[in-house]
């Protein structure tokens, strides 16, 4: 086999420059079945032996391969290490002609083949960038009336629209206008072909304004038509364009700007009735795209207070008896971002014993990482941001306190220092309250630990001493303290190159001092 590969390479050099067709047909089919044979082996004699330069040659209009030829590279292409070589060999420009062809065989190979080539590749799709494919395949699909062609441009488009530079280039070249007619032929089609090509054409949308400067070309300030266009969407009865609404909002909420002018407008009441829609017999991807956008909408500080008195809270609420991780997830994440720094919405949340029931449920969601400390951290928003006194009861009676003591030793800073900012709290708020369970849980070794640890933080350090102090205030507290040696691991604290966390090295000194 080894043998007869070499000689079909070099006989296939020769006959792809004197062109004598029947032995290049003979020589592209040996190929053909060696791929099918052992497709990695054959690719790394087809990229050492050069050929792959000679393949361009036999990809213009002409020539009577050009299907063949194609076939081989989308073969080929299936290795990640054959996609740069094929696009070094100058094979993308003959390719996105051979898009133009009325034979089927030549578009299937010819989309497979740029399919493979930018599958995955970041570095192949920078070269694509600097090709004009974009232009051209969207003009290809403005001719194209057929589902299986145009499915299969959609094919190339969608692994090329992940890059930015590329979507931009998409949305220059008329893209988008394509797509918004799509779907406006197709919406209210029942037939499977328009279905899949609602599908793909609005999918393909969301895709484009994943890139921060098509996103924003879009959005053009929020007067784009495509921005008016993609709002539409989200009252129809269609759920595909319900989900493609609710998550092109999402991207569109990428930066405060955009969110500020988007709940002025009033996309905050769009989606809550989208909301309340699917509470029932819900459509989990709406769900999960509608809280999206909501939460993406909280994050600029002049918005909370406008979307709290919209009843976001009520609305997100009802969904707390999902089973979903995705939609729990996201529940989690918009009611976190509401929250912060809105007092009286956080301590309203915080006496929500339902609420806080399922937080110390989901706390203990192992299967779900993302839920785990997404409710994690509501837990300690609803007290740090309340400093509320019945707030701290709620989550003792509900048993919340051991889940804050565990997420003091989280291994990412931010949360353990949430953590232990909430657990200061509670002992200055309500000690004798939390007195058995932050013991039960061990709060005092772990505060030890994390003291001791050089690795831990300075802003961990400080916070864990601020919380030994506030801990003082209970007997059997203060004893596990005296018990551990505190002053050792202190007063070498008081030399930290962090100059707060060696001042309060210095109080918490005198404070074990005081009252040993």
């Amino acid at each position: 086999m080894a043998d007869s590969l070499s000689d079909t390479l070099k006989k296939l050099k020769i006959t792809a420059v004197d062109r004598t067709e029947d032995s290049l047909e003979g020589c592209l089919d040996c190929l053909l079945q060696a791929l099918a044979q052992n497709n990695t082996e054959t690719s790394e004699k087809i990229q050492a032996s050069g050929i792959l330069q000679l393949f361009a040659s036999l990809l213009t209009p002409q020539s009577s391969c050009k299907a063949k030829v194609a076939n081989i590279i989308a073969e080929v292409a299936k290795n990640e290490f054959m996609r740069i070589p094929c696009v070094d060999a100058g094979l993308i420009s003959p390719l996105v002609q051979l898009l133009n062809s009325k034979d089927q065989e030549v578009l299937l190979q010819t989309g497979r083949a740029l399919g493979n080539i930018c599958y995955d590749s970041q570095s192949s799709k920078e070269q694509f960038a600097s090709t004009n494919i974009a232009e051209e395949l969207v003009k290809l699909f403005k001719k194209q009336i057929e589902h299986d062609k145009r499915e299969m441009i959609f094919e190339v488009l969608a692994p090329l629209a992940e890059n930015d530079a590329i979507k931009l280039q998409l949305v220059e070249a008329g893209l988008v206008e394509c797509l918004l007619e799509i779907v406006q032929q197709k919406v209210d089609s029942d037939k499977e072909d328009d279905i899949t090509e609602l599908k793909t054409g609005s999918d393909l949308m969301v895709l484009l304004l994943l890139g921060d400067e098509s996103m924003q070309k879009l959005f053009e300030g929020g007067k784009g038509s495509v921005f008016q266009r993609v709002l539409s969407w989200i009252p129809s009865n269609n759920h595909q364009l319900q989900l493609a609404g609710a998550l092109a909002i999402a991207n569109f909420a990428r930066n405060d700007g955009n969110c500020i002018h988007m709940v002025d407008n009033g996309i905050v009441e769009k989606l809550m009735d989208l909301l309340d829609r699917h509470v029932e017999d819900g459509n989990v991807t709406v769900q999960h795209a509608a809280l999206s956008a909501l939460r993406n909408l909280a994050i600029p500080v002049i918005n909370k207070a406008k979307m709290l008195s919209a009843g976001v809270t009520e609305a997100v609420l009802k969904f707390l008896k999902s089973e979903m991780p995705p939609v729990q997830f996201k529940l989690l994440g918009t009611l976190r971002m509401l929250i912060d720094a809105q007092a009286e919405a956080a301590e309203q949340l915080g006496k929500n014993v339902k609420l806080v029931e399922r937080l110390v449920e989901w706390c203990e969601a192992k299967d779900h990482a993302g839920v785990m400390g997404e409710s994690n951290r509501l837990l300690s928003a609803l007290i740090r941001h309340s400093k509320s006194k019945d707030v701290i009861k709620t989550i003792v009676q509900s048993g919340g306190i051991k889940h804050l003591v565990t997420m003091a030793t989280s291994e990412h800073v931010i949360m353990q220092n949430e953590a232990l900012v909430a657990l200061a709290l509670i002992a200055a708020l309500e000690l004798g309250t939390a007195e058995k369970d932050l013991e039960s849980a061990k709060l005092v070794q772990i505060l030890h630990r994390l003291l001791a640890d050089e690795r831990s933080a300075p802003e961990i350090k400080y916070n864990s001493m601020v919380l030994i102090c506030a801990l003082m205030g209970s007997e059997s507290l203060h004893k596990e303290v005296q018990d551990l040696a505190f002053l050792d691991v202190v007063s070498k604290l008081r030399s930290h190159e962090n100059k707060s966390v060696a001042q309060q090295a210095s109080l918490t000194e005198q404070r074990l001092t005081v009252e040993s």
